[in-house]
């Protein structure tokens, strides 16, 4: 309410939060009255949160997430669906090492999905990840030694290898180029 009595206009970021709110409850067939009791909130409250007319504390956005089983930064993610998303080929200089991270996709786990494009007689060394963290690699053509640096693997086109990214790794070319795709899989620490 603003000073004069009036009732203020919602802002955005209340609307985009009540929707993400009653949006996830109900992709799980959830009743406002369940969701509230979950969330240990009044049912008007949860009403008041969905119509974008609240002010929710963190802790209170924590509650819900815990209830929907989501991370919380899921209920502040706005709904910008731009529909099918191209992310066009890039041009590299001969022996030049190319890392483009494609597309960041929140879940349980953060996931960043990164093109690497490696020269021959390449030698990477990869930064460990956060804990629990792990890396998934396609080989989209080429060939290419890669995982934990005391135990990598040797990749041709089309293996997939999975490995705990959160120790020290390695990618490393001989003769042949290679190109890769790599998921990076961490958990949401809340």
């Amino acid at each position: 309410m603003t000073p004069g009595g009036e009732r203020r206009p919602a802002s955005s970021t209340a609307i985009a939060v009540g929707a993400q709110i009653r949006r996830r409850r109900e992709q799980r067939g959830m009743s406002s009255a369940e969701l509230a009791r979950r969330a240990g909130l009044g049912k008007a409250t949860l009403s008041q949160l969905e119509a974008g007319r609240g002010n929710p504390t963190i802790e209170t956005l924590d509650a819900l997430a815990i209830a929907l089983r989501i991370p919380l930064t899921d209920l502040l993610a706005r709904d910008t669906d731009p529909g099918p998303v191209l992310v066009p080929g890039t041009d590299l200089a001969d022996g030049e090492v190319g890392r483009e991270l494609l597309r960041r996709i929140s879940s349980g786990n953060s996931l960043e999905i990164w093109r690497l494009r490696l020269p021959p007689g390449t030698d990477l060394d990869g930064v460990p990840h956060a804990t629990g963290t792990i890396e998934h690699l396609l080989v989209s053509s080429g060939r290419v030694t890669a995982g934990p640096t005391d135990a990598p693997s040797d990749l041709y086109t089309g293996d997939l290898l999975a490995f705990a990214g959160d120790a020290p790794h390695l990618y490393r070319t001989g003769p042949v180029a290679a190109d890769v795709t790599v998921v990076i899989a961490s958990p949401i620490i809340s």
